[in-house]
């Protein structure tokens, strides 16, 4: 049986809790209590805030798992006493203070950023690039009603700098996505060497819990073991 019986996941940019969907009841069936945080994606610490909030509806050991942008949310939240273990799937993963955009800027560019539409402050994926970009791979009725209720995101949201990086003190889980036109792999491959994170590689797109969801809740499970 798990070490920890619980499990909070964190969605990323242009997404909501919703992307977990494919991966909760895979979790709950072997005995998890699960808890996917609705992010504001109006700040860090906003983001922070909300998953502090759902750790606290949990009262054990807890994997902390987080997908794209929420691997900086989850590396300034995993000091929770009550994480066990954190999770990354095709996320970020800075280290305290580090200027995430200098180091991203060393890998090629992925094409999905082209893709932004700004307004009133905020910024979504236009549909083309959601679906040629940040979900490939994805059955496209399904990324079309991804695509309607993803998040928008702070124009300021992506220059914040996080204070820890839980990463050094916690283990560390990661899938890299072989396709992803979001974050680019080799980026993926950097942050989990950085890491010493047990690391799985995907055939996928971004968004690997959507098309592969028995791969990414084994992971999360591999994480509740230790």
């Amino acid at each position: 049986m798990p070490n920890a019986r619980h499990v909070v996941l964190v969605h990323g940019a242009y997404a909501d809790g919703s992307s977990w969907g494919d991966v909760i009841p895979l979790l709950q069936s072997a005995g998890l209590q699960v808890t996917a945080v609705q992010n504001p994606l109006t700040s860090l610490a906003d983001d922070v805030a909300a998953t502090q909030r759902a750790l606290s509806l949990h009262d054990g050991p807890t994997v902390l798992a987080g997908h794209s942008w929420a691997g900086t949310v989850i590396s300034e939240a995993g000091l929770d006493e009550r994480v066990s273990a954190l999770v990354y799937i095709a996320a970020r993963a800075p280290d305290a203070g580090e200027d995430y955009a200098a180091l991203a800027g060393r890998f090629p560019t992925p094409p999905a950023s082209a893709g932004l539409v700004h307004a009133d402050g905020f910024a979504r994926l236009s549909e083309e690039a959601f679906l040629a970009d940040f979900a490939n791979g994805v059955e496209p009725d399904r990324a079309r009603v991804l695509h309607a209720v993803q998040g928008a995101i702070s124009d300021t949201l992506f220059a914040s700098r996080t204070t820890v990086a839980a990463w050094r003190v916690r283990p560390t889980f990661y899938s890299v996505s072989r396709n992803d036109r979001t974050t680019a792999p080799e980026l993926e491959r950097f942050l989990a060497e950085r890491m010493t994170a047990q690391t799985i590689e995907l055939g996928s797109g971004h968004l690997a819990m959507v098309t592969h969801p028995h791969e990414v809740a084994q992971l999360i499970l591999d994480a509740a073991a230790r």
